[in-house]
């Protein structure tokens, strides 16, 4: 049967293929895999059935390790069963894939291969997690593109079922999990032709059932443990010829010529590679250019890894072959070499080509691309007179010389292919877009097509490159775009940062989006720009995007008429049939957003085809100047000095892949200063607030709620105000003498508008940046103002003359999350402990290079660090006790100084427990121990203190995290930490999402909510974590919500930090996920306190012992809707479009629950109540 061509992505493809064989899928997000299972829950929420006549039954667990064993008891019971996983998550099914080997249950996990955190996180590509896997007992097959994880996903699940060996069918993370190609896509039909039913009557025979039972998973003894271990071997002898056997079924049925190796090149090759992965389509791609030219190489492409068939191997390999390299995307040290070079060098050990030296390399850690002149390099070491033996690729090892040189770096794409990029900035819809783009491209020619998308690891604020091929040959470039024929740049605060123009081949295309009117961009484009474009014959388009937007109603995204603008210039379709697709791609995507949505997106198309304007390159162009530019680094901290030098600026402007490997032997450790966001200065908003101080009313409230912390208040004395910059805006403090300044760090400011939004007076209006760059010189010179102890109020509006020891981070425009984390920070920032759960808040919070947490003049500020994401609780805990453990030895040293007489001792240990005041008595002991004569048990006692001297002030223990982390996969340790009694703070952002992986439903997410794993809607209510640590009675506990309450927010970070036990603030933090605008975050927080919504409580234990009400219910009874208030928010909406008879009835239930839970807390006000 002819197989229809589709365009997709490698996760897509995986879903798709896996569904046919799936009866239960049971699922967790992490990235990169997620879209598999997002797509398995859409697939089954649209009634798509499976082989087997029925839809999957996905079920989502509470954290990876959950949903093996999950998979492990539902294919017990006899139900086909799959997950999807990558990197740690990998990681955490390893028990339960011991065991179900162990067991013979054929099953099949897909693995989007992923990078696993070592001395940093890294969320893309490399093998580092399935290699982790190797002596689990599974089978390994590995596919190198799109269209081999159609395939090849069918044969790990057909091969399964006949061997009983379960599979892990993987690729590489990002690079083919979402890597968009037009592909060849299975019929069901077609693989219920190749499903042999008997093995799936074998399999349910073998199933556990109370009508035949037995027993499995017994407990054995020495005796007998290793012979029955012993006894599966077979079974992966068979696995071997299983494979091989539904490799040649689908090579038969479909023209393929898959193998368990596949051998490409010269037949009288004397140099090969061998390698796994999406890395072989760039081998191939080189092969053919250097046969091209007379050389005689070959690769091998290594399909099944485990069982490895060294025989297979030794039969592809040409017996002419005179070297070999094997290169792994994997490192191991100390090991001898990685897992495929060690495989290798043993498979041929013994045979005919056992003399053949072999060659081990390291490649793509991390997704770093790996190029055509990369390969060329491999081959020319295997000609070198003294060839490396081990070997790294693409990076410029400077400390243990293992790189290899580069000697050339031509084009290898096929000839006709056109290669564009298009440079946008996170959430804009720039990706987006130009998926739709080459998916039309795909879907309405009969040219092939590929999309590959880099993103950056901040949030919505960072760049994203779309790199887009298509032509008239297959294409296999799998790697990054640097000759392109297209090029665009939707943000135009780039044009100054990243040389963009300079991947164009000449005669190339250069679309711009910008304010400036054709006769500006003279002075706007700086030299290397318009010197590159007028010598290399550029053609150069600008379009108002950002205008168009505005007008159309679509502000700050401009993708969709910058699509259409590209589709105008290029002309790859004829303009009609280019708009007519895109306007059907945006009914598609934006129905559910409602009319308002899809007639913006349609106007702007319309506009962006018509309005493109073609400029006339000035001759005078060839002969601009560079300026000369000098990196200024304005701090007095020598190690920030040599930070930003050496890493933060260049890898700020894209010249991180420059960075030799010297860059960092000081920092192996992935130790990095905190503070370096401030450098960066981005400069990518649209809009920042203009301040009108006439209308100000001082409350604050702008700095409070201001994700990103660049608009502060000052005040300033008579001298500090004068020497302020001219032009600098000030007005009298209502309070005092002083000068009163709100300060604006525009080239901070990611232009949400939350500050404007939240403003009683409407002080502060949004206005373009070039209107405002002149301020940014008074933020500069006043930010630094030191606080004067009279404004220092413990109110909403004395606590933002605070210092925010975070700052500039790349957390979202408009964030729920970072203003909780701002003021936790301006409370303690200079004496606090983070523990940092993976997720959104360990991106925003600690992305290299940019490190958003601060420090002040004293070099105090928060001590950061992220681990994992499950055991984040833990991990802070842990970082409690070393300093409880550690104090409690200075404590005894004190006891013993304050018996030599040294009475600040006693101070200190009075104090010894309250961080807020602790410090003061801490400094004192020390000077007094420094400037004291003693000898014998003081002597040592004092030497032994100042020994550790920085822990002697008491700090506070913070634990930050999302609800992914506090009410799925970390709420066990969560529990523990807080039953433990110890003085440590919780706080959770919760956005009712997975907000990091995409936003798929986790145990916050309301009934009648949709979100990704829940696509027709949340069934189940949200789990009341508050009532759960309320019900121990010694946790401190509150649910707030800033733009509901911002003094009851205050109140309760404030109470729960002085609290002498565990607290946990639970923060509602609205998220783009939500469908909402993010410039209204804190509205919308309000809005939904009102509905009841987010109800907002205090408890208290220590208010017992005083005789008073621990609890206080701090919202009134709901007086907005409910349902009115969540049809507002596209996440519910999208409910009522899709299954409007679903939605009808979940709202109501969701109504009805948002009652009951009210009413709940308010008996609690009385059952609290202290008995008179």
């Amino acid at each position: 049967m002819a197989r229809k061509k589709k365009t997709m992505d490698g996760n897509s493809a995986a879903a798709h293929v896996s569904y046919a064989f799936t009866e239960v899928a049971a699922i967790y997000p992490i990235t990169p895999s997620s879209p598999m299972a997002e797509e398995t829950d859409a697939m089954a929420a649209r009634g798509v059935k499976n082989l087997f006549g029925q839809t999957v039954k996905v079920a989502e667990l509470e954290s990876e390790a959950g949903a093996a064993g999950a998979v492990h008891g539902s294919l017990s019971a006899g139900a086909l069963t799959t997950t999807y996983t990558a990197s740690q998550g990998l990681l955490l099914m390893i028990p339960n894939m011991y065991k179900i080997a162990g067991e013979l249950i054929p099953s099949v996990i897909h693995v989007s291969a992923r990078c696993v955190s070592t001395h940093a996180l890294n969320i893309f590509g490399d093998h580092s997690d399935v290699m982790a896997c190797r002596q689990t007992g599974y089978a390994m097959l590995c596919s190198a593109n799109v269209q081999e994880v159609m395939d090849l996903g069918a044969v790990a699940h057909l091969a399964t079922l006949k061997s009983r060996v379960p599979f892990l069918h993987f690729f590489d993370g990002f690079r083919t999990s979402h890597e968009v190609q037009k592909i060849e896509t299975w019929d069901y039909e077609d693989l219920r032709d190749m499903l042999d039913m008997q093995d799936v009557a074998d399999f349910r025979a073998r199933a556990l059932n109370p009508e035949h039972p037995v027993l499995r998973g017994s407990a054995e003894n020495s005796d007998i443990f290793f012979q029955h271990r012993e006894a599966c071997n077979k079974y992966y002898a068979d696995a071997v010829s299983a494979t091989e056997a539904y490799m040649n079924k689908v090579n038969e049925k479909i023209g393929t010529n898959y193998q368990l190796f596949n051998y490409y090149g010269a037949e009288d090759a004397d140099r090969v590679i061998i390698a796994m992965g999406s890395v072989c389509d760039t081998i191939k791609e080189t092969v053919d250019f250097l046969n091209a030219r007379g050389e005689k190489v070959g690769m091998v492409s290594v399909h099944l890894y485990r069982p490895f068939s060294a025989k297979h191997l030794v039969k592809v390999i040409p017996k002419t072959v005179k070297h070999i390299s094997v290169i792994d995307r994997t490192k191991e040290p100390g090991a001898l070499g990685e897992p495929l070079y060690l495989d290798v060098v043993a498979a041929l050990k013994g045979t005919e080509l056992d003399s053949v030296p072999v060659y081990g390399g390291r490649y793509g850690l991390g997704s770093k691309d790996t190029l055509p002149a990369h390969v060329i390099a491999v081959f020319a070491n295997m000609n070198a007179p003294e060839p490396k033996k081990t070997f790294v690729l693409s990076i410029n090892d400077d400390v243990t010389d293992l790189s290899l040189p580069i000697t050339e770096t031509p084009d290898t794409t096929p000839k006709g292919t056109t290669s564009c990029k298009f440079w946008g900035l996170g959430s804009d819809g720039t990706v987006g877009a130009n998926k739709d783009s080459i998916k039309i491209i795909g879907d309405h020619t009969d040219m092939y097509a590929q999309g590959y998308f880099f993103y950056d690891s901040k949030k919505s604020g960072g760049i994203t490159v779309s790199h887009l091929r298509f032509g008239s040959s297959p294409i296999t470039s799998t790697y990054l775009i640097n000759k392109a024929n297209f090029v665009a740049c939707h943000n135009p605060s780039y044009v100054t940062k990243y040389d963009m123009v300079q991947d164009l081949v000449p005669g190339g295309t250069f679309l711009l989006n910008c304010i400036w009117s054709p006769e500006e961009l003279d002075s706007q484009l700086p030299a290397s720009m318009k010197r590159y474009i007028a010598e290399n014959d550029i053609k150069l388009y600008t379009i108002n995007g950002i205008k168009i937007a505005e007008e159309v109603g679509l502000p700050g995204r401009a993708s969709t008429i910058l699509q259409s603008a590209f589709f105008t210039i290029s002309g790859i379709l004829p303009v009609e049939d280019a708009i007519k697709y895109m306007k059907e791609k945006v009914v598609a995507k934006f129905s559910k957003k409602g009319d308002a949505v899809v007639n913006a997106n349609c106007n702007g198309i319309d506009r962006g085809s018509k309005e493109v304007i073609k400029i006339d390159v000035p001759a005078s162009w060839k002969d601009a100047v560079d300026e000369k530019a000098e990196l200024n680094i304005n701090t007095n901290r020598p190690e920030m000095k040599k930070f930003v030098k050496n890493i933060l600026d260049p890898v700020g402007r894209l010249h991180g892949d420059d960075l030799p490997v010297s860059a960092f032997v000081d920092s192996a450790d992935g130790v990095y200063p905190q503070g370096s966001a401030a450098f960066e200065k981005r400069g990518i908003a649209i809009s920042v607030p203009e301040w009108d101080a006439t209308k100000c009313a001082q409350c604050n409230l702008c700095s409070m709620v201001c994700p990103h912390a660049v608009i502060r208040p000052i005040v300033m004395n008579a001298e500090e105000a004068a020497a302020a910059p001219e032009g600098t805006t000030m007005i009298k403090h209502k309070r005092t003498d002083y000068q009163y300044a709100l300060i604006v760090s525009v080239l901070d400011c990611t232009g949400c508008g939350s500050c404007a939004n939240v403003c009683p007076t409407k002080s502060l209006t949004m206005k373009p940046i070039a209107s405002q760059l002149d301020v940014q010189k008074s933020f500069d010179a006043l930010v630094n103002t030191p606080a004067k102890p009279e404004v220092l109020t413990p109110n909403t509006i004395g606590v933002q003359f605070r210092k925010p020891y975070l700052e500039f981070s790349g957390a979202c425009a408009g964030c729920g999350e970072t203003p909780y984390a701002k003021l936790a920070t301006q409370l303690y920032g200079d004496k606090m402990y983070i523990a940092n759960a993976t997720g959104c808040s360990s991106i925003w919070g600690g992305s290299a290079p940019s490190t958003p947490y601060t420090v002040d003049e004293n070099g105090h500020g928060p001590a950061w660090s992220n681990s994992l994401f499950e055991d984040n609780a833990e991990f802070g805990y842990g970082m409690y006790l070393a300093q409880k453990q550690i104090r409690e030895r200075l404590a005894a040293d004190a006891e013993v100084l304050s018996k030599a007489g040294i009475k600040e001792a006693d101070a200190w240990l009075a104090t010894f427990n309250d961080a807020a005041v602790n410090d003061v008595d801490a400094n004192a002991l020390i000077k007094a121990i420094e400037n004291a004569s003693l000898d014998g048990e003081a002597a040592s006692a004092a030497e032994d203190f100042l020994k550790d001297k920085d822990y002697a002030a008491k700090k506070y223990q913070f634990i930050f995290g999302g609800d992914g982390w506090a009410y799925d996969i970390g709420f066990g340790g969560l529990d523990h930490v807080i039953a433990s009694h110890e003085n440590v703070n919780i706080v959770v952002f919760d956005t009712e999402v997975y907000s990091n992986t995409g936003g798929q439903a986790s145990k916050a997410t309301p009934t009648g909510a949709v979100a990704k794993f829940a696509a027709s809607g949340k069934v189940v209510k949200k789990k009341d974590l508050a009532q759960i640590a309320m019900s121990y009675g010694y946790v401190y506990v509150a649910q707030v919500a800033m733009g509901a309450n911002a003094n009851q927010c205050l109140k309760a970070f404030q109470e729960a930090a002085a609290y002498d036990g565990p607290s946990l603030v639970i923060c509602y933090a609205p998220c783009i996920n939500h469908g909402i605008k993010m410039p209204f975050n804190q509205a919308e927080q309000k809005k939904a306190v009102a509905a009841g919504y987010w109800n907002l409580f205090r408890y208290n234990p220590a208010l017992i012992a005083e005789g008073k009400n621990p609890f206080s219910l701090d919202s009134k009874a709901p007086s907005a809707d409910y349902v009115e208030f969540i049809e507002g928010e596209t996440r519910y909406s999208a409910l009522k479009r899709s299954f409007p008879g679903k939605a009808e009835k979940l709202f109501a239930i969701a109504a009805e629950n948002s009652i009951e839970k009210y009413n709940k807390l308010a008996k609690l006000v009385d059952f609290y109540s202290p008995e008179k």
